[in-house]
């Protein structure tokens, strides 16, 4: 077992990560994706790192990565496409690791959000998947309505970049299992909501 920054060979060539296991036959493991590349988004990202460390408390190893052409990624930017190829390499990293795994959640925060929600709701070796400031803008259109994963939506309601009320009226037509908890007075990058969002991962992975 090891603990710390690593890479992840991919076919462009490779994913830096900073894996967070537990032990080497850990029962619970989380995929953390961070926020959209062209702005800035990287796996340090406080609201990743926030969301990465209520996992941990709540029993899980965790691994975050850098999307293609992020920090020591290889590759470039590539419209949600590769990212999402990047996604299911980490997965399957995760995976190959902890072949015992008895839940696997796949996380992430705005774009990164999307990209869990794409991963999660389609790769049945993942049990639930929580979604921080989903914009649905970028989600594929009938993704959340049809989607059977068990969910948790996390949103500010000051968000001004994902705005909540889209949200709602989407969730309003799921059929899946789908819970959404929203932080008052929370923007977009949750500045003054962080400590909230943990308490909210954390208490869903208990239930």
């Amino acid at each position: 077992m090891f603990a710390g920054k690593t890479h992840i060979a991919v076919p462009h060539g490779r994913l830096e990560a900073i894996y967070r296991p537990h032990r080497d036959d850990a029962q619970r493991v989380a995929l953390v994706l961070h926020p959209h590349p062209v702005y800035g988004g990287t796996m340090h990202n406080p609201v990743v790192f926030h969301c990465a460390r209520a996992l941990e408390e709540a029993g899980f190893e965790t691994l975050r990565v850098n999307f293609r052409g992020v920090g020591e990624s290889t590759g470039h930017w590539d419209e949600g496409k590769g990212e999402y190829d990047d996604a299911v390499a980490a997965l399957d990293f995760l995976r190959e690791r902890q072949p015992q795994a008895r839940e696997i959640v796949v996380a992430g925060f705005s774009f990164g959000a999307a990209i869990a929600l794409r991963l999660g709701c389609a790769d049945a070796r993942v049990q639930r998947v929580v979604a921080i400031a989903a914009p649905v803008r970028l989600i594929e259109p009938g993704l959340i309505e049809q989607c059977k994963t068990p969910r948790l939506f996390i949103h500010g309601s000051a968000d001004d970049l994902a705005p909540l009320p889209p949200l709602e009226e989407t969730l309003r037509a799921a059929i899946g299992p789908a819970e959404l908890r929203v932080v008052h007075g929370a923007t977009h990058f949750f500045e003054a909501g962080r400590d909230e969002m943990r308490d909210l991962i954390r208490a869903w992975m208990e239930e």
